[in-house]
């Protein structure tokens, strides 16, 4: 029995303690876990490390970037062997991200860029499209004329290239249309309510607003039938198809579509990239996601 027990620790000390493709460590530090997007494209990410026989370590950075940074750290001193971001600002986690990569800790992204750091791939839907299908939405809602407005969420790159995507539409396709304000609005319904007040006390005529995803386009539902605003009358556009927002897009109120991305798509692809890396095989650096456009009409 000695002599077998003595054969079975020499076996074991043979194993490397973390084999190429399984018992992978990951940290994720998601923009939120409040939004139903990011609860699914969690969903996404915990089926696929499932498959691959990956730990994920999932954190939050709730919108605030300093949280979001000391995420990014812990997961350095916890020596995981990749970090998934979903950036709470492009720009502003760009050092954080350079720190994990001077540790050796490769840094993939998630449905939102980060700007001035390389990663080594971003997996997301292509967010100037989106822009660009919610304006041809807009236009035809709207009978290619009128007073649109958006309520954008420029400190994340996704948010800024809808509202670029949507106003460069509407500009070169849709002269007719006039885009007359752009509010920032966070990402989040109590600040996207209040943009929608302030553009609607500003400009009371106005036809129609695009909000970058749903928490914004339900705040301004919200404003919009607090202002007596109706189906008939106005019309908000919004973006991720959350349940809540399909039911106000079937319920015939002002919200009349979204741009619906597939988060879950998104969260498995990033951790297949992570996979395609480990394994040493082909990946590509951005992997753009298809989107579709819910209304009233889709089933």
């Amino acid at each position: 029995m000695r002599r077998i027990a003595l054969m079975i620790l020499a076996l074991s000390a043979c194993q490397p303690a973390n084999p190429a493709g399984n018992g992978k460590r990951i940290g994720v530090t998601l923009l939120t876990t409040e939004h139903e997007f990011y609860r699914q494209l969690e969903a996404g990410l915990r089926d696929a490390a499932q498959r691959h026989g990956y730990t994920l370590l999932i954190t939050s950075g709730d919108f605030d970037l300093a949280k979001q940074q000391s995420e990014i750290d812990n997961f350095i001193v916890q020596r995981v062997d990749a970090i998934i971001a979903c950036p709470v600002d492009s720009r502003g986690i760009g050092p954080a991200i350079a720190r994990a990569q001077a540790a050796g800790i490769p840094v993939f992204t998630s449905d939102i860029r980060a700007l001035g750091a390389h990663v080594i791939s971003h997996v997301a839907s292509n967010s100037y499209e989106g822009g660009r299908l919610a304006a041809e939405f807009m236009a035809k809602a709207l009978h290619d004329t009128g007073t649109v407005a958006v309520i954008g969420q420029p400190e994340v790159q996704s948010g800024a290239d809808r509202a670029q995507g949507f106003g460069e539409t509407l500009t070169k396709s849709h002269p007719h249309m006039q885009l007359v304000s752009v509010l920032n609005g966070g990402g989040v319904r109590d600040r996207a309510l209040k943009a929608a007040d302030d553009l609607l006390q500003a400009h009371p005529t106005l036809d129609g607003i695009f909000a970058i995803n749903d928490e914004s386009a339900l705040g301004a539902l919200s404003s919009a039938t607090s202002h007596g605003k109706t189906g008939a009358n106005f019309t908000i556009v919004g973006y991720d198809a959350t349940s809540e927002a399909v039911r106000a897009i079937k319920g015939h109120t002002p919200l009349k579509a979204d741009v619906a991305q597939q988060p879950k798509l998104i969260g498995s692809e990033t951790i297949d990239a992570i996979a395609a890396y480990f394994a040493k095989q082909p990946y590509d650096s951005v992997i753009a996601v298809p989107m579709t456009v819910v209304d009233s009409t889709t089933p």
